[in-house]
């Protein structure tokens, strides 16, 4: 009985991670370059039930045999992983702002490759982004809204001095203080990535940032005056809430009926009339 009660409660645990993970895409569906996030499920290891009462069955010529009789296997809950991050690429949305760019995947060599911009904080630390949404800060460096500036393939920052400068399709900058070529960095496991706050994404410690405009099979496309949108579709995402709801609430069903059931074993079963 204790089993299925653990079964049960491990199902709501589960279904309220899941829940919280959809809140999340759901706050973001609007934030530009957004990836979602997919929860995983698993089921915990199945634990085999043996009968070890009897360790071999006696025969008419002294010969045991082996009673391990397998009597079924038991599921003891499931729970939800870490997320995964849905790499694709969102509609690109004209927003007509020399400073939203939109970075646009043409080819990558496999499935799990996936392109970013490259920016720095003031340490130099640096960390990848799809949100093309940018701005010029007052010293007159091209950089996210979150104050991280924007690299070039020389690994520096990318100074415009105004918000009129031009930018081609292969991520040339064409500005009055300086000409240079926006980095863009291609992963080739994205799921590698960890995934940090502010539509930052932070490489595994010694693992150098790959250079698209050097990888073989690489093709890809900067929009000025662009925005790529996030690839959350609200529509599903609401509907997988209302799932995950009905799931929870059914599992808290289960664990409604152990907790009579209990009751009537703890305080009814052998009671004296």
């Amino acid at each position: 009985m204790l089993r299925g009660l653990h079964t049960a409660g491990s199902g709501m645990v589960a279904q309220q991670r899941y829940q919280d993970s959809l809140s999340n895409n759901m706050s973001n569906a609007l934030t530009p370059g957004y990836k979602q996030d997919r929860g995983t499920f698993r089921a915990f290891p199945e634990m085999l039930i043996q009968n070890i009462q009897s360790q071999s069955l006696p025969t008419k010529r002294n010969v045991n045999i082996p009673n391990n009789h397998i009597v079924g296997s038991l599921h003891t809950g499931t729970y939800m992983q870490d997320d995964v991050p849905l790499f694709t690429q969102g509609d690109v949305e004209e927003t007509g702002i020399s400073t939203d760019l939109a970075l646009i995947n043409q080819t990558t060599p496999d499935e799990t490759g996936f392109l970013f911009f490259t920016v720095t904080n003031e340490q130099g630390e640096q960390r990848l982004t799809r949100n093309g949404n940018f701005t010029v800060d007052a010293e007159g460096y091209l950089t996210t809204s979150d104050g991280y500036y924007v690299m070039d393939t020389n690994n520096e920052r990318i100074q415009t001095g105004t918000e009129n400068f031009e930018v081609t399709a292969n991520g040339q900058v064409i500005s009055p203080v300086a000409n240079t070529d926006i980095q863009i960095a291609y992963q080739e496991n994205a799921n590698a990535l960890t995934k940090e706050g502010n539509n930052l994404w932070a490489l595994e410690e010694g693992t150098a940032i790959g250079d698209a405009r050097t990888t073989e099979g690489v093709n890809f496309s900067i929009s000025q005056g662009s925005l790529e949108r996030s690839n959350v579709d609200p529509q599903q995402m609401m509907t997988e809430m209302m799932r995950s709801y009905r799931m929870f609430e059914m599992n808290q069903q289960v664990v409604r009926m152990f907790d009579q059931s209990l009751d009537l074993a703890a305080n009814q079963v052998g009671r004296l009339r």
